[in-house]
Formats: C-alpha cells, sequence, structure tokens
C-alpha cells in the first residue's frame, strides 16, 4: 500500500514565525488590532502605529508619515525611547515635510502619480537619514491604501548591531498594512457621514419645496391651469406661484395676504374683479439653502404683488430687496413674473433672465416668445427691468418652463433644446384641448427623447407616498440633471364655462 500524499502545509505567516519566547509581540500586534477594531478615533490608532512599529522590530523609534490629498507631506505620528532628543528630531522632520511640501517639481508638477512617488520615496528618506546622522540607521516601508502610497512608516535605531532582517520587515509591513486600513475606514466613515447628512439636508430641502409650491390651482374666469414639477432628485430650486391680486379694492388686500401659504383654493362665485400673478423662477442650488431662498422669494414676491406693483417694478423692488443676500450667498434667482386681466384677457409680464415663456396662437398656430431685458435676482443692485403686454385670444396656450426641460438629453448626448420645446408645444396644443392633457403630453414627448419613464411628479394635490417616486428610477438610460418645471395655461372658448 503506498503511504498517503499529504499536502505541503502552508508558509507560516510573520505571526506563526514567533516562538513562546517572543509573546510580547504577539501582544502588541494583538493590542493594535484590537485598537483597530474597538477605537472611533483615528488619531489614537495611529499613535499607536509608531510605538508598535518600534517595539516588534526593536528599534529606538517609529514615525508615521502621511502623503496628504492635496501636495503636501506631514508627520503624523513620532515614537523615540531617547526623550532628550525626541523634540529636536520632531523639530528637523517636521521641516523636511514642510520643505519637501513647498517644492513644486516633485508634488504639483504634472505626470503620473507612480513616477513621482518613488521619487518623492526615494528623497524623504535621504533627508531624513541625513538628519538623524551617520551613526542611526533608517528603514521604512510604504503606506498603502487601495494600492495608491499614501505615505511612509519608519524605524530608526543607534543600536550599533542591529540587524534589519526578513522578519523585521514583515512586521514593519504588517504595522504598515494595518495603519492604512485605519485610515481607509475613518474615510469611508466620513464620506458615509457626508453622504447621510446631504440625505437628509435633500429631505428638508424636500419637504420646504412641497410645502411652497401651489395646492390648488385658483379659478379663473375664461382661463384653465395646469402645472407640475418633477425634480431630478429629492430637491431642487425650481419654483412657480399662483397669486390673486385684487383690483384697486385695498379692502381685499388683507384677505388675499391671509389665504393660507401654498392653498389657492376656488372661489365659490368667480369673479373677474381680479388680476392673476403666474410665476415661475428657478433658485441657484439644491438643498436647504435653496429651498430657504424659494420661501423668502415666494414671500417677498407675493407681497410685491399684492400691493398692486407693475411686473417690472415687482421685479425691481425683489431684486433690491434680496440683493445682499444673494451676493453673500453667491447665488442667483432667474424669474419670469406674468400678471393676467381675465377682463381684457391681457397678460403683462417682465423677466428676470428665465428661460422666455411661450405662447402658441391658436388661429396661425405659430409660436411667440415672451421675453424682456432684465438680469438675474440678485446679480446686480440697480439693475432695470423692462416689461411688455400681450392680448390672448380663446384657444391660445402660455407654457411657462424651466431649463430642466430644453436640457434634457437623450442617450447619445442631444438636448431637446428651445426648438425641441417649441415643436412638442406644437403638437400638444395642436391634438389636445385641455392644460391637464397639454402638460401631460408634453412630459411624454420629452420622456420618449430621452428614452425613458417619467420619475419624481410633484403636483398639486394630496401628498404622493415617497415610495412611489422612486419605482422607475432603475434605468441606464441618463438621468435628468435638473428639475423640471411646466406650467400651462389655457384660454378657453368664449361660450365654455370656467
Amino acid at each position: 500500500m503506498k503511504p498517503a500524499i499529504l499536502p505541503a502545509p502552508p508558509k507560516p505567516e510573520p505571526v506563526a514565525e514567533l516562538g513562546t519566547d517572543q509573546q510580547p509581540m504577539l501582544y502588541l500586534l494583538g493590542g493594535l488590532a484590537f485598537a483597530l477594531r474597538s477605537f472611533n478615533n483615528l488619531n489614537q490608532i495611529l499613535e499607536l502605529t509608531a510605538f508598535v512599529a518600534s517595539q516588534l522590530t526593536a528599534a529606538d523609534g517609529g514615525a508615521l508619515v502621511l502623503f496628504n490629498p492635496n501636495g503636501t507631506i506631514q508627520l503624523d505620528q513620532l515614537h523615540c525611547s531617547d526623550l532628550d532628543r525626541r523634540e529636536q528630531i520632531r523639530a528637523e522632520m517636521e521641516q523636511i515635510a514642510q520643505a519637501l511640501s513647498a517644492q513644486e517639481p516633485i508634488l504639483k508638477t504634472e505626470g503620473s502619480l507612480s513616477v513621482k512617488i518613488p521619487a518623492l520615496e526615494h528623497l524623504l528618506d535621504e533627508r531624513l537619514r541625513q538628519s538623524l546622522g551617520p551613526d542611526v540607521r533608517l528603514f521604512g516601508t510604504p503606506l498603502l491604501i487601495r494600492s495608491s502610497v499614501q505615505g511612509r512608516l519608519y524605524v530608526f535605531s543607534r543600536q550599533p548591531g542591529y540587524q534589519w532582517n526578513e522578519r523585521r520587515q514583515q512586521l514593519l509591513r504588517l504595522v504598515a498594512d494595518q495603519a492604512g486600513v485605519a485610515i481607509e475606514n475613518e474615510r469611508l466613515t466620513a464620506a458615509l457621514r457626508r453622504k447621510m447628512a446631504l440625505e437628509k439636508e435633500m429631505e428638508i430641502g424636500s419637504y420646504i419645496q412641497t410645502q411652497l409650491l401651489p395646492r390648488q390651482y385658483p379659478q379663473v374666469p375664461g382661463i384653465r391651469l395646469a402645472a407640475r414639477c418633477r425634480v431630478a432628485s429629492k430637491v431642487g430650486g425650481d419654483y412657480y406661484d399662483f397669486i390673486k391680486i385684487p383690483s384697486e379694492r385695498p379692502e381685499n388686500s388683507r384677505a388675499a395676504a391671509d389665504e393660507p401659504v401654498g392653498s389657492l383654493a376656488p372661489s365659490p362665485e368667480p369673479s373677474e374683479d381680479f388680476r392673476l400673478a403666474i410665476v415661475i423662477g428657478d433658485v441657484m442650488g439644491k438643498g436647504v439653502p435653496a429651498g430657504m431662498l424659494m420661501s423668502m422669494t415666494r414671500a417677498m414676491v407675493r407681497a410685491e404683488a399684492l400691493n398692486r406693483h407693475s411686473p417690472a417694478r415687482v421685479l425691481q423692488h425683489l431684486n433690491r430687496a434680496m440683493y445682499s443676500d444673494l451676493e453673500n450667498s453667491n447665488r442667483f434667482i432667474s424669474l419670469f413674473y406674468s400678471e393676467y386681466d381675465p377682463r381684457s384677457r391681457r397678460l403683462c409680464f417682465s423677466n428676470a433672465a428665465h428661460n422666455p415663456t411661450l405662447w402658441w396662437r391658436a388661429r396661425s398656430r405659430d409660436i411667440q416668445p415672451l421675453d424682456t431685458e432684465g438680469a438675474l435676482i440678485g446679480l446686480e443692485e440697480h439693475s432695470q427691468y423692462s416689461e411688455s403686454c400681450v392680448h390672448l385670444q380663446p384657444g391660445d396656450v402660455v407654457v411657462y418652463y424651466t431649463d430642466g426641460y430644453v436640457e434634457a438629453a437623450n442617450t447619445r448626448g442631444e438636448r431637446l433644446e428651445t426648438s425641441g420645446l417649441m415643436e412638442a408645444i406644437q403638437r400638444a396644443a395642436s391634438r389636445y384641448e385641455s392644460p391637464e392633457e397639454i402638460l401631460e403630453n408634453l412630459f411624454e414627448q420629452m420622456d420618449a427623447f430621452r428614452g425613458r419613464q417619467g420619475s419624481h411628479p410633484v403636483v398639486p394635490g394630496p401628498p404622493v407616498d415617497a415610495g412611489l417616486l422612486f419605482q422607475d428610477e432603475i434605468s441606464l438610460r441618463p438621468e435628468p440633471v435638473d428639475d423640471t418645471t411646466l406650467v400651462v395655461l389655457k384660454v378657453l372658448p368664449d361660450s365654455e364655462p370656467t
């Protein structure tokens, strides 16, 4: 009978090679592993790194030098058994790190990282050896994080017979690997915290945005309205509003101002003795800051509108009032403000660098952009705004929009552009009668261009289950990069009731 062939024993790890007479080394490695699992403070773990490295290799001291992402070199930790020389060594190493950080040819020139790092390591080793003196032996190993050199771990010894053998090299690399794991864990944890904070901010901003958008359409003789805001992420800066403005009746101003915010309930007996302000805008930015600016903009626009100022004067007052706040935040607002008079079917408007509103005329079936000169809100303190008026006719359609629609891109990266929106309006207005159908078809045409289904609708009405908003997000097609808001105004035939 042939003897059984046993598999070759596995190659022993460095720790396994330590005999029972070297239990202190096992204790040090175990302590470092425990710190890696238990400590939440990265600095505490790295403090142990230099100490454990020097103890495991029987050296006089150890040092941890980090290569920061901003191109600087930092002496992070130093352990030295010679207390008399420790501060001197620290000062010299920090001086070397600062000097190398300031050398642009090494850290800040164009080129491959794999080329720069070996040169940097070699130069750093040489400078440290010169600083420590000829009677001190210095040994180092790279600190790797995801196969990228992020620093150096050193040990140094003044002992005349100090031997730098293979086992000590393995132990130093083992400590450096654990330090790299600790640094990477800290970076991942910090990134997760930032992500969670951003998501929380987006949720708060989303709540602010949904509370600010109108929940109902105002009832206006002779027209019907439809609107929708589709957000690209949880929250953006798109904003629209409807404001009933009493016509030269001061006693009604207080009642109008006291209407619930975001809820413009239909009047049981529609009267033509008012004008309707239709506003659409885009606050640059996302999250809570954009939501707060949107809230402030909405309140100030309402206040100016209810004072019965002209559209141009509304934007001028708004710009002057908000200039200092917007200048400090480096944010701006594009805004299209219009007022519709149901008695004359007259639409007057002023534009603060927003997308021109598009007017589809039923008789000629052509589209005319409605635009005036004016700068972004917050760009210049003393900006002047102009205004213009048009007379709408039965069957006409007016479409207000934000740049998310015209910037929609397909799988080839082509954008829809304003010309694409005008073609979509031409098809929808010619085919459908109600503004709701026109609005729905405009979004369908945008989605067909992009090659996907719609997502994230925010429309007037009861709150939508947040879970439903993300059901169609699994797609290989491009995601929208900006919010998309449409407001459709349809002038009814003379015989049709409101």
